[in-house]
């Protein structure tokens, strides 16, 4: 049985910071697995030289040092861990683990040591800190300090970003500048050149870059490559180098050749997770690569050659896939409508291309984004909102994240679902023909089918409700008016070049005819002054207003819907699978035009019964009280009458301020007592008048 030892709350420092992940210490190796990354780190037992057991970030940890001079730290065991832990390496391991002290006196001055790839600075007799070598960017020296750079990491809550070191004047160094020979001892285990000759190996120049935008030229060097640009510069060392893509432009003229990057670049507080270079296919390059045949044969394994001619793309790609030893993905089985890999889409506001690998989807660019078929939870087709020529992809993720691919033409939908499909990946479709009306596009759904119904179901509503609703048009009313009050109709004077026909041919036909008829309309009631009939709604005119009760049933389909419901779409797509959606109508049309009576006589008895069915129910819904509902309903939507006929005998005042003017209503209110009032008036006067002739006649 393996013995082993495992430790799942643990931190392993990576470029200065404190990745968190799970120990394992088995009898051959440890192993180190990042939850982040899901990146394995592993460290066999015969490459082990030495192990310490020390405090790393304010808590216990190991320090594992290999022979090849790397070091590698885990932190985050208990004090009480020590001796099982020494134990397992002394068994395991055949190695002792020592307790190592650091300094805390405090002091800047010591005794630097180069131990492989590292560089530990002593104070005393206890080392005060160590530097991998292999984090420092560039080693700069003036007079006698040497100036270590390192590469930023955006995972590090602090960053170490120079340390400087005073080297002073020495007689045993004799003529040799000690700061130079400590800049030369630190690019030989930093490895910033080619050991030999201290160049790059190769460099590129203009490279277009599209993300970051701008033109680069790249230096490649044994651990990194270098961006330089006019603005920025950039180093991306390899091992933050994850995925590599070549992927071919849609023309069929460019290639892109895509780097994904973890940690991710930075740009001001912008991050590129990838690098996206793009070349032409015919632009081509020669390079002589600063590396001896012995480096090429034992280091790279004769991978690469000395001189190397061909288009760039290919040289970079190449070069890249040595260099950072990882594979190059290319676009696999898939081919689009085009004839490529590429399919032509949107991406929220910015247009690319998204190409569907063997193991998952990616789109170029901007921003480039990478998903893996085993992190897709679904994919939903959508149809693009009133669009017959595009439709749309959703991903969805396990991650509750949705990538909405848009604008893809219609050509591509065949192909994408079978090889979603072929991909095992559940597919889902939905469509949006507007806010409150969904269409499929799958292939088991008949979007035809589904309109006519929609259409059907409408106008059977419309037949079984009635409404009296008409629009309030307040020019038509003001214009009555005037022809009362001037014997006129100013509707007459209106233009006949103001309307629009849309529609099919009948329709168009019918709407030249009425208006025709009431252009002659007009003509007449300008000889006769009649005025202008009300138009009648079974006549034409404007279309009523539907009005639907809650609870009120539908009008059953007609035989042909039942037919097609049942049978005939079935059996179309069967015999006929590679028609489209309007295809599929037209066939219904015709098959239902050339079936027998018998056939017909079959579904025309259903939709009989399901007709006798509603009938029924629409009964019942009406005893159940809606009657009285439906007949207010009716009675509220009704246009009002004129009431100016029936008010313009009677002597009401049509203006006026204070308290001469009365309001319609209140002479409407006050009818009833006119007579009374009058009366009484009457009276009064004709006893004003006996008093005053009975006044005269005492003063005569």
């Amino acid at each position: 049985m393996t013995d082993f030892l495992e430790y799942p709350s643990m931190t392993c420092e990576v470029r200065g910071a404190m990745s968190p992940g799970q120990l394992k210490l088995t009898d051959d190796q440890v192993l180190f697995n990042h939850s982040k990354s899901q990146r394995k780190d592993a460290v066999k037992a015969e490459d082990i030289e030495y192990v310490n057991w020390q405090r790393i970030a304010g808590v216990w940890g190991i320090r594992v040092f290999t022979k090849d001079g790397h070091l590698h730290r885990f932190a985050g065991f208990k004090e009480a861990e020590r001796d099982r832990v020494a134990k397992h390496f002394s068994q395991c391991f055949n190695l002792e683990m020592l307790d190592r002290e650091l300094s805390v006196k405090g002091w800047n001055w010591g005794a630097p040591h180069f131990n492989g790839s590292v560089l530990n600075f002593e104070v005393g007799k206890h080392d005060a800190f160590e530097i991998p070598l292999t984090y420092v960017s560039n080693c700069v020296t003036s007079k006698n300090e040497v100036t270590l750079e390192f590469s930023l990491n955006d995972d590090a809550p602090v960053n170490l970003a120079e340390i400087r070191f005073f080297i002073p004047q020495t007689e045993l160094a004799g003529e040799t500048d000690p700061a130079e020979a400590f800049k030369e001892q630190v690019l030989a285990k930093a490895n910033i050149g080619t050991t030999s000759t201290g160049q790059d190996i190769a460099s590129f120049r203009e490279i277009h870059s599209l993300s970051p935008r701008g033109r680069y030229d790249i230096k490649m060097c044994p651990t990194f490559i270098h961006l330089h640009g006019k603005t920025f510069d950039y180093k991306i060392p390899f091992t933050t180098i994850i995925r590599l893509f070549l992927l071919p432009h849609k023309d069929q003229r460019q290639m892109f050749f895509c780097l994904n990057l973890d940690p991710p670049i930075k740009q001001g507080q912008t991050r590129y997770h990838y690098l996206v270079l793009s070349f032409m296919q015919d632009e081509e390059v020669e390079v002589e690569l600063e590396l001896t045949e012995e480096e090429l044969k034992e280091k790279y394994e004769g991978k690469l050659e000395k001189e190397m001619k061909g288009p760039t793309f290919e040289i970079v790609s190449k070069l890249m896939k040595v260099l950072v030893n990882r594979k190059i993905t290319v676009p696999g089985s898939f081919l689009g409508h085009s004839g490529t890999p590429a399919i032509s889409c949107s991406y929220k506001a910015a247009s690319g291309f998204v190409y569907p690998l063997e193991r998952g989807f990616i789109f170029v660019y901007k921003p480039p984004i990478f998903i893996k078929y085993e992190d897709v939870k679904h994919v939903n087709f959508a149809r693009s909102g009133g669009s017959n020529r595009s439709f749309d992809i959703e991903v969805h993720t396990r991650g509750d994240s949705v990538y909405t691919f848009s604008s893809i033409e219609k050509e591509e939908y065949g192909k994408m679902y079978d090889f979603l499909k072929a991909k095992k990946i559940n597919v889902k479709s939905t469509g949006k023909m507007d806010a409150s009306s969904k269409i499929n596009l799958g292939d088991d759904f008949d979007h035809n089918l589904a309109k006519v119904k929609a259409d059907a179901v409408s106008s059977d509503e419309s037949g079984s409700m009635s409404s009296d609703d008409e629009d309030f048009n307040p020019d038509e009313l003001e214009a009555k008016s005037a022809k009362e009050e001037y014997d006129s109709d100013p509707s007459d004077t209106g233009s006949d070049t103001d309307e629009n026909f849309s529609g099919s041919e009948g329709e168009v036909e019918r709407k030249k005819a009425e208006k025709a008829e009431r252009k002659a309309q007009r003509e007449e009631r300008k000889k006769s002054s009649k005025p202008k009939k009300e138009r009648k709604s079974e006549g034409g005119g404007k279309k009523k207003k539907k009005t639907k009760l809650p609870g009120q049933p539908k009008k059953p389909m007609s035989a042909f819907f039942l037919w097609m419901q049942e049978e005939g779409r079935e059996k179309i797509k069967r015999d006929n699978p590679g028609l489209s959606v309007s295809e599929v109508g037209k066939k219904s049309g015709e098959i239902w035009r050339d079936m027998g009576e018998e056939e017909k006589k079959v579904w025309e008895t259903k939709s009989k019964e399901a007709k006798e069915k509603y009938e029924i129910e629409y009964k019942e819904w009406l005893a159940s009280g809606n009657a009285d509902v439906q007949a207010q309903t009716k009675t509220k939507t009704k246009s009002p009458k004129k009431a100016g006929s029936s008010t313009k005998s009677k002597s009401a005042p049509t203006g006026g301020s204070g308290g001469s003017f009365k309001s319609k209503e209140f002479i409407e209110d006050s009818d009833s007592s006119n007579s009374d009032d009058k009366k009484s008036e009457k009276k009064s006067s004709d006893k004003s008048d006996e008093e005053m002739e009975s006044d005269g006649g005492k003063s005569d």
